[in-house]
């Protein structure tokens, strides 16, 4: 198999749609063999992360992820034994701290806490009353933390009501309403146990965030399935630096005429439509996972940035920082450069794709525990996307600034 064929079946498209990108950005940057490259690259990693985990002679699809897991395993025992150390009356507590401390992150630009209650009178939350079984906004703010409040609408009103609630509430906010201050986070109270536990069997994870807001929040919903806690803990640390990119595009964008609607865009996650981009050599910007909508989506077969994988890669290598802070005691190096690494290998009923990204892995493992065996792999072919345009636009320390640059636009021409 060419290189060409091998990564064009890793990200789900067709060695000629991959040609025809290669030609194209070959022509524009003047760069050859990107693709081959990273081929070798890729395959270099994975024989050296299956020497590390000593798989034996079995190199099937199953057995290597089951391997990868039992890592995870390992490295999560290793986790809570180290937290158990850290300042904080429980386990949700503590890594909040320890979060704190990890995250390489600086001070960010959101609205003022003010305005919360100014959505609250302009919006009214009818689920959210009922189940505090209020019947005016007044209320909450007599009787409820605002900031738990406001993180609840995340929990009991539809993504309809919240994207109506930025249409209506949110559509007059200036550069004057914001202002600076560092991300908080915030371990919810005991009194949002029901609607919490509602959410994170949904979401399968415990832990949310208010970018508009630059808060983070940890439902204290304890899970027995093995994996998870390490896993919401690196999702902890990538939302971190997902609210500190935002906070540098509502800085970009604050003194602009038409701030209001681009605010509103980001916060409903906008992508453009295959269709709205004209230019040759566009990469797409895309903001969300679009394949858990439509997994036919156009946009999943055209050449993308999602800055999801950027902020996971920050998030993942804080959380492997802890290996040099704790001397060893926590070994993470195992996951260092894996979140877009991914292979071809045997399965039962034929080649499958193997994503070596932790997340990835640590949402299959809950996946089976839970008996729906579903193998995830999305992670890590954004993270792949994201490595080819590194490639072609000449090295990580562009790629951020670029995605920032183009954000408006929603693409970026190479």
């Amino acid at each position: 198999m060419t290189p060409n064929q091998k990564i064009a079946r890793i990200l789900g498209i067709t060695e000629k749609t991959l040609e025809s990108f290669e030609f194209s950005l070959r022509e524009s940057t003047g760069k050859t063999g990107v693709i081959e490259k990273i081929c070798k690259e890729n395959e270099k990693i994975i024989e050296e992360t299956i020497a590390k985990l000593n798989t034996g002679e079995d190199r099937s699809a199953d057995h290597t992820r089951g391997t990868l897991q039992k890592a995870i395993f390992q490295n999560e025992k290793q986790f809570l034994e180290f937290l158990n150390t850290v300042e904080g009356s429980s386990e949700f507590e503590k890594a909040a701290n320890l979060s704190r401390i990890l995250a390489n992150v600086g001070k960010g630009f959101f609205l003022k806490k003010d305005f919360i209650k100014q959505i609250f009178l302009k919006r009214k939350p009818e689920n959210l009353l009922k189940y505090l079984g209020y019947t005016t906004v007044e209320e909450i703010f007599e009787k409820e933390n605002l900031l738990e409040a406001f993180s609840a609408l995340r929990f009991v009103e539809s993504n309809e009501w919240m994207h109506k609630t930025f249409d209506e509430a949110y559509s007059n906010f200036t550069e004057a309403d914001f202002e600076e201050r560092d991300i908080e986070i915030k371990v919810l109270s005991i009194k949002w146990h029901d609607i919490a536990k509602k959410f994170v069997e949904k979401k399968h994870h415990n832990v949310s965030h208010l970018k508009e807001f630059g808060i983070i929040f940890l439902n204290p919903i304890t899970m027995d399935v093995p994996g998870k806690f390490l896993r919401d803990f690196a999702l902890l640390l990538h939302y971190f630096h997902e609210i500190e990119f935002y906070s540098k595009l509502f800085m970009k964008y604050s003194g602009e005429d038409n701030f209001a609607e681009k605010f509103k865009s980001l916060l409903r996650g906008d992508v453009k439509e295959v269709g709205d981009i004209k230019e040759k050599n566009s990469w797409l910007i895309v903001q969300r996972y679009l394949i858990k909508e439509n997994s036919q989506d156009p946009r999943l077969f055209q050449p993308r940035v999602n800055p999801e994988s950027i902020h996971w890669t920050k998030g993942e290598r804080d959380l492997i920082a802890i290996s040099e802070k704790t001397g060893g005691k926590v070994d993470l190096n195992l996951w260092w450069n894996l979140d877009w690494v991914g292979g071809l290998f045997q399965g039962i009923s034929g080649e499958e794709v193997v994503s070596f990204d932790l997340e990835d892995n640590a949402m299959s493992l809950f996946s089976f525990m839970e008996g729906k065996k579903e193998v995830l792999t999305y992670h890590q072919r954004e993270a792949m996307w994201t490595k080819i345009f590194v490639e072609y636009a000449g090295g990580e320390d562009k790629l951020e600034k670029l995605v920032l640059d183009g954000f408006d636009k929603g693409f970026i021409v190479l």
